[in-house]
């Protein structure tokens, strides 16, 4: 079963939530998070991008920033930026991209969940990472940003939310940055409170679909509180961490696209060549060339797009792991052609989310800056559950969602 509870958000008033949002922390460097706070002493970036109050250079792991972060949280609480609920509620998220809209629930989901496996995920995570997002919320004693969770389709949460949408939002803005439209309502209900509660507590398991560092420190936090507590009984809020929960159908997954330095000391022909031993290899031309389907790829190389289709035995359509496309072009092309062993480490290969379009990889590859570009289909949902469900672990960067969740809409304290 799946345990969450409704919590007492602290967010900001309505009329201060466009002054407050911002970005997710992980999504722009300390240069990007100064200039769009620019002169806004509300922005949350102060809080989850500190070392914006410092000189520039300032490293964003000094002690002094965890410090001013707290500091800063306190100074947004004291000058009533953000206030917190006198009751405990659980929230409703809508995100629309592209005339597309998904709901998620805000609600505290359980430590001992995400330690006991019953919280999902199919990512591996860094140490120093986890270590990072663990100060923050010690020094913060709360959950400043929410990590995404998926759950299986659910008819009876999806009339609650379609209830509530039909209602006026406690806060609506369309974000600067990625132009798409943001809603939140309030869940004050208690009858549909508790059936909430009780919907999630029939399902067996929840998804980790993006946060996996942000999961494993709020849990740890978690996790060491308990143990810190001689009179320790289970219901202290520092048991739970703040998620958002979207049903699995509504996610938007994008293509999570490669850009690489060189061919490994190969011509362009003696690497076309090499393609295709596991490959069909085709021409299609210097105009775009965009995946359409499962096992089939899209290169660009010297000024051409070519479309590669995966043959029959080159991967294991019986294993969850094999039969991913991030899989197999790691396997036969990145590793086995190119020599890059390790897409966490290599210096040699970058990274783009498919919301930046294919243009992006072709303006690297034509500016000299990288050799080729690889583009793959988008890994589904369905993959990433049954990748969770065998205790299997994707490739690194397989999944990009968007549209990513704005942080400060809500915050989760531990006490």
């Amino acid at each position: 079963m799946a345990t969450i509870k409704p919590f007492k958000g602290i967010r900001p008033p309505r009329e201060l939530v466009e002054k407050v949002e911002s970005r997710p922390y992980d999504v722009l460097s300390s240069e990007e998070a100064r200039a769009e706070a620019g002169d806004n002493e509300m922005s949350l970036y102060h809080i989850i991008k500190p070392e914006i109050d410092f000189e520039p250079g300032t490293s964003e792991y000094d002690p002094k920033v965890y410090e001013r972060a707290a500091q800063n949280f306190k100074k947004f609480q004291e000058r009533g930026w953000l206030v917190q609920d006198k009751e405990e509620h659980y929230y409703i998220y809508a995100q629309t991209m592209n005339n597309r809209t998904q709901y998620g629930l805000v609600v505290a989901a359980c430590v001992d969940d995400y330690m006991k496996g019953r919280i999902k995920k199919h990512e591996l995570t860094r140490r120093d990472k986890e270590e990072d997002r663990m100060k923050h919320v010690r020094v913060n004693n709360a959950n400043i940003e929410p990590v995404f969770f998926a759950f299986p389709d659910n008819e009876v949460l999806d009339q609650v939310i379609r209830k509530y949408a039909a209602t006026e939002p406690e806060y609506d803005f369309v974000a600067p940055i990625d132009g798409f439209r943001h809603q939140f309502w309030i869940i004050s209900d208690h009858d549909d409170i508790d059936l909430i509660t009780r919907e999630f507590d029939k399902m067996p398991y929840l998804y980790i679909a993006d946060g996996h560092h942000r999961s494993a420190a709020a849990a740890l936090v978690g996790a060491e509180k308990q143990k810190l507590n001689p009179n320790h009984k289970g219901d202290e809020e520092y048991n739970y961490f703040m998620a958002v929960c979207f049903q699995a159908s509504q996610l938007t997954i994008l293509d999570y696209n490669r850009v690489i330095a060189d061919l490994n000391g190969l011509t362009s022909e003696q690497f076309l060549e090499a393609l295709s031993k596991n490959f069909t290899v085709e021409d299609m031309g210097t105009d775009i060339y965009k995946p359409q389907q499962l096992h089939e790829f899209s290169l660009y190389l010297d000024g051409h797009w070519f479309r590669l289709q995966a043959k029959q035995g080159s991967y294991d359509d019986t294993n969850p792991i094999g039969v991913l496309d991030v899989d197999i072009s790691s396997r036969l092309i990145l590793d086995e052609i190119l020599g890059i062993k390790d897409l966490r480490s290599s210096k040699r290969i970058d990274f783009v989310g498919g919301l930046r379009g294919l243009g992006e990889l072709k303006r690297r590859v034509d500016s000299g800056e990288m050799r080729l570009a690889l583009a793959l289909y988008p890994v589904n949902m369905k993959q990433i559950m049954d990748i969770a469900d065998t205790g299997n672990i994707m490739p690194p960067k397989a999944t990009w969602f968007e549209p990513k969740l704005r942080s400060g809409l809500v915050i989760h304290s531990l006490s």
